[in-house]
């Protein structure tokens, strides 16, 4: 590629950027809507056409190492809920792009350029460690 699609990929991802600070706040999981019967045998929910009560609505997501935990919402929390869970597929779509457009950038970044580097990468060149001695070198007696 040449510069100018260099500049216009670079241009793209500051673009893509400031949209993904847009993004407000966020939640990863969904919300179901459930009805339940209570049991009791006098309750208009024992009738055979009777949805059951409710609706309540549960907000479960997936926490790594833990399994899936869930919370219920009150009905006021529903729509503010909903929204966040909007903003955070918003969120994942918009970083998903930043990849593709960085992984652009890097195809059409020729060698030695100056930004092919970043500082963190710099520091983590230096630490480099010290070199692996044998296990014969130390001996117990």
């Amino acid at each position: 590629m040449d510069d100018a699609s260099l500049d216009g990929l670079e241009r793209q991802r500051d673009r893509l950027y400031t949209e993904l600070g847009a993004t407000g706040d966020f939640r990863r999981g969904s919300i179901s809507e459930n009805y339940r019967r209570c049991g009791k045998p006098n309750c208009a929910c024992a009738q055979p056409d009777h949805p059951g009560h409710g609706p309540r609505y549960l907000w479960t997501r997936t926490e790594p190492g833990r399994g899936t935990k869930g919370r219920q919402l009150s009905a006021t929390e529903v729509q503010k809920v909903r929204g966040e869970l909007a903003n955070y597929k918003r969120f994942a779509e918009v970083s998903e792009e930043i990849v593709r457009v960085n992984e652009a950038i890097c195809e059409a970044r020729p060698p030695g350029a100056a930004d092919t580097v970043s500082p963190a990468a710099d520091t983590e060149a230096e630490k480099g460690g010290s070199a692996r001695s044998s296990r014969r070198s130390s001996r117990r007696r």
